[in-house]
């Protein structure tokens, strides 16, 4: 059993928030270091069980008898409102709150369209949107250019609605409706009201890919399900719903935070400036300093599992913290250290297991060559404001900045 977590880590509530985005709340640190599981108490009232460790989270996101169906009690949430509570446990789940068969068979239906082989061919695209957004970013004469708006967030939003086929022209709908619905301080009003307009947009534009197909992600599963008779227009939305929000929302996250850990630290930079081919391994390990995705791998246990020597009941939830699991020393060694030639690929930022992230390689690639274009086409890129001085997502589900001003 775990030890009893003692004075100010007694009662801890989750979600923590970040008081430096090169490090884990020290909380983290403290309660990994006490036991890899700690007890813990989350902001709706509810209590579980949050897994600091690294081989302890990757144990629990393994094993099936811990579910991600949101709609089983106990399931951890982090928002204290009851009303929306009731909302996200009475909405179809989506793939990543499905389990066994049911979550097997939706993500069978999908792999292929995540493959290397079919992402090596978005490549030259890819490459073609950074290089266009860079040009805009140059031809400007302002200074200082806020890199989220200018960048990291048009990049990826392009390519997924390129890849999804969804019209680029109502980017700027899904990216504020996305936002206010991962954002913690939002008001219950304004989620849900964001909730309902995104899920109306996206039953909207699959009811137009069923009647107008093109040539894209959407109308090959309808046209796939069509043909196995197996259409079911509301999973298909949630389909939508998932692949549209979670495809932008991450990587534009990780080209902001990304290019702020490569400045802040040039020595690191100048690694991979130098050999662009250490890119991929930069990416890796910017991705596990940075674990934006902290908390949302989100578990209830459905029977009695013991994991690292503690009894977990049926019934009790538990939040693997990929934040504080990526900084676990007995597996990175110096873990605060951003290091680009680690070769950390076995970090939790993509969760591990059967629903490890589907998009995790495209997000890769579009990573990859956001980082290698922009250091190459403006070498003397810099922070325009100090790094203490950025608005930085502490109140989201999702890490991140709001705004990252830059100059050259």
């Amino acid at each position: 059993m775990t030890k009893s977590v003692a004075g100010d880590l007694a009662g801890l509530q989750l979600p923590v928030e970040r008081g430096c985005p090169f490090a884990p709340p020290a909380a983290y640190e403290r309660l990994r270091a006490w036991a890899p599981i700690n007890r813990v108490r989350l902001v709706s009232g509810a209590e579980g069980w949050l897994v600091s460790g690294h081989e302890e989270g990757r144990a629990v996101l393994a094993d099936r008898r811990f579910s991600s169906d949101r709609r089983k009690d106990g399931f951890p949430f982090f928002i204290a409102d009851a009303a929306t509570l009731q909302q996200l446990r009475s909405q179809p789940p989506s793939m990543v709150g499905m389990d066994g068969v049911e979550h097997t068979a939706a993500r069978r239906q999908l792999i292929g369209e995540f493959t290397v082989k079919r992402l090596a061919a978005l490549r030259p695209r890819v490459q073609d949107i950074v290089d266009q957004f860079i040009d805009d970013m140059l031809a400007t004469e302002q200074r200082p250019v806020d890199l989220v708006q200018a960048l990291s967030l048009p990049v990826p939003s392009l390519v997924i609605c390129e890849l999804l086929g969804a019209p680029y022209t109502d980017h700027s709908f899904f990216q504020s409706r996305t936002a206010v619905v991962v954002r913690r301080s939002s008001s219950t009003q304004d989620r849900q009201r964001a909730f309902a307009e995104l899920r109306a947009y996206m039953d909207d534009l699959i009811t137009r890919k069923e009647s107008e197909p093109g040539d894209d992600l959407f109308s090959r599963q309808i046209a796939r399900q069509r043909e196995e008779g197996t259409l079911d227009h509301a999973d298909v939305v949630s389909m939508a719903f998932l692949l549209l929000s979670a495809g932008h929302e991450t990587t534009a996250n990780m080209i902001s935070l990304g290019v702020i850990g490569l400045l802040s630290h040039p020595e690191q930079l100048a690694l991979i400036k130098a050999d662009p081919g250490k890119t991929l391994m930069a990416v890796e390990e910017l991705l596990r300093y940075f674990s934006i995705a902290d908390v949302v791998t989100s578990r209830v246990a459905i029977e009695d599992v013991q994991i690292g020597g503690v009894s977990i009941k049926a019934g009790e939830g538990v939040i693997v913290s990929g934040l504080s699991a990526n900084f676990d020393p007995s597996v990175f060694t110096n873990p605060a250290d951003l290091d680009v030639e680690r070769g950390a690929r076995h970090h939790l930022a993509f969760g591990f297991g059967p629903h490890q992230c589907l998009g995790q390689n495209l997000a890769r690639l579009e990573l990859q060559i956001v980082f290698d274009t922009l250091f190459r086409r403006i070498p003397t890129l810099r922070l325009a404001a100090p790094v203490e001085d950025l608005p930085f997502k502490t109140d989201a589900v999702i890490y991140g900045a709001y705004e990252l001003p830059v100059t050259w």
